[in-house]
């Protein structure tokens, strides 16, 4: 069962957008839930994750001031709020569930990644 990342788009250098998981079959609602992005010709890389709770929270130093990941259990939703979007966030966004209890930020210790959904920020 996977998670499903939506709410990409085109913006301007400035701009904002929110991204949305939604975990339909609440699948990761006792997991953490990780965003990971791929720019055009790069490796996947960690972005940001949420605990189980919403309490705590890691970001890359890249995004921190910037992005804000939160997450409604009610909606079973994890959201990413991106301000002051740069032109280096341009990639295609995924969501995914911890396999363990602690944030990391390695790919390898997430699952039921989902298709992904695509930010372009021009300048």
């Amino acid at each position: 069962v996977q998670l499903q990342a939506s709410g990409g788009g085109s913006v301007q250098a400035g701009g904002s957008l929110r991204l949305s998981c939604v975990d339909s079959r609440r699948t990761a609602s006792n997991n953490g839930v990780g965003w990971f992005r791929q720019p055009p010709g790069k490796e996947r890389e960690f972005v940001a994750v949420i605990s189980w709770n919403g309490g705590s929270t890691l970001y890359t130093d890249s995004v921190k001031g910037r992005f804000i990941v939160s997450r409604d259990r009610a909606k079973n939703t994890v959201y990413l709020q991106m301000n002051n979007l740069k032109p280096e966030d341009t990639a295609v966004y995924y969501c995914a569930a911890a396999l363990g209890g602690r944030l990391t930020a390695q790919a390898a210790d997430y699952r039921s990644w989902g298709q992904g959904t695509q930010v372009t920020v021009s300048s």
